[in-house]
């Protein structure tokens, strides 16, 4: 299998995670610890070892060789909208809610955290 590495380098945990040969990041510890990954042919233990352009990844008990490769001109041009576009999005959300009014308060109304708004204390019989 190839994997296309855009970026400098991938953890062995976002690529297992990424693959999905595993479900979470949590679950890498236990899954280093039951099964052999051999990084470049040597046993690899970590979970936050870098791989870069070239490296292999195996795994003997599912029978499965990934290799990161580098991905061609129109793949990284793509990427690039995508990133740009995610940015977008995140800067126009952030935008928004920045621009949202705090809702005012009015007597006999609930607060933002739920609480009644206090009332003037009275005295009995006045």
């Amino acid at each position: 299998m190839d994997y296309k590495l855009f970026d400098d380098y991938i953890t062995l945990q976002a690529l297992l995670k990424e693959t999905g040969i595993i479900q979470s990041g949590g679950a890498i510890k236990g899954y280093l610890a039951n099964n052999t990954v051999l990084f470049n042919g040597e046993d690899e233990k970590r979970r936050g070892k870098k791989l870069r352009l070239g490296d292999k990844v195996e795994l003997p008990k599912e029978g499965i060789t990934i290799t990161l490769i580098q991905p061609n001109e129109k793949e990284l041009e793509q990427h690039q909208l995508d990133l740009a576009e995610k940015k977008r999005v995140a800067d126009l959300v952030k935008k928004m809610n920045k621009d949202k009014q705090k809702p005012t308060r009015q007597d006999n109304t609930k607060t933002q955290t739920g609480k009644q708004p206090k009332k003037p204390v009275r005295f009995p019989g006045m």
